[in-house]
């Protein structure tokens, strides 16, 4: 059976062909944001998914996020705050972070298309990472326990 376009143009002889047209109209019309599938691919692809993600808690003055020179963010989850400082230096960034309970954690820093940088914190939480490039970015960290356990932040573009 022949439907008929309410728009007053095309018949269409059936739904797939309808359906197709309109798909074909979103992606035209409509498209999703340039590289969305590529940062959501980048946010769940953590090699280990029993991770306790933290809360975005605090930004003060977003200086260092999308523009200017510098700023803090803060993430929190359960027992742990993770407080990082950011400076930009050319195109890429310095972090200085800051882990509170204080421990030598293990710390990544992921930045999307970029591949990521490790340190570890010393024994006062305090970590710096230098030329860390712009970008999606998320941070890692190990916390050795009792109980070991993995902290993940949300993805921020720095």
């Amino acid at each position: 059976m022949t439907k008929i376009d309410p728009t007053g143009g095309q018949a269409y002889p059936d739904d797939e062909t309808l359906l197709a047209d309109l798909d074909r109209m979103i992606d035209e019309f409509d498209p999703p944001p340039a590289g969305l599938v590529e940062r959501i691919q980048f946010a769940i692809a953590l090699e280990d998914l029993d991770v306790e993600v933290a809360r975005w808690e605090r930004a003060d003055s977003l200086a260092g996020v999308r523009g200017g020179d510098q700023g803090t963010i803060t993430f929190t989850v359960s027992d742990l705050t993770v407080m990082i400082n950011l400076t930009r230096i050319g195109e890429n960034n310095r972090i200085d972070g800051w882990l509170v309970p204080a421990g030598e954690h293990s710390v990544e820093v992921r930045v999307a298309e970029h591949g990521s940088q490790e340190t570890t914190a010393d024994e006062g939480g305090r970590f710096v990472l230098d030329g860390v490039p712009r970008g999606t970015t998320q941070i890692i960290i190990q916390l050795d326990g009792p109980p070991a356990r993995t902290v993940v932040t949300p993805t921020v573009l720095l």
